[in-house]
């Protein structure tokens, strides 16, 4: 049975990767404009835009987590992430979900937490 993953990027800049406001996954823009967000883009609509990549994704995020068996790490249990794609993932994201996008989930019953950790449970 094959998993779904996103593209781990080869000897990418710091600099040059960004973290999704919603979910931290981090890849490149590249990545984000080629493919969109493999846990949200439903709601994020990031492929092909990159004035959406722009506003949905940031550069400032602290650390960096590599997330191989989503369903079974307690680190991406503790980082919310367990239901989410294999990939790297941000462990703070600094910077919020545009508006449109917040009451998109407010309408589907979800509650937005940012994950920049001032939400903590």
């Amino acid at each position: 049975m094959s998993q779904a993953q996103a593209a781990i990027p080869s000897q990418p800049r710091a600099k040059q990767l960004r973290a999704c406001l919603l979910c931290s996954i981090i890849q490149t823009p590249a990545d984000f404009r080629k493919h969109g967000c493999p846990n949200c883009e439903e709601l994020m609509q990031m492929k092909g835009y990159p004035d959406r990549i722009g506003v949905c994704t940031t550069t400032h995020f602290d650390g960096i987590i590599s997330v191989i068996d989503p369903e079974t790490s307690w680190v991406a249990r503790w980082q919310r992430t367990a239901k989410y794609v294999r990939g790297m993932y941000a462990v703070r994201v600094k910077g919020h979900i545009p508006e449109d996008v917040e009451a998109e989930l407010e309408s589907r019953g979800i509650k937005y937490r940012p994950r920049d950790q001032t939400d903590m449970d």
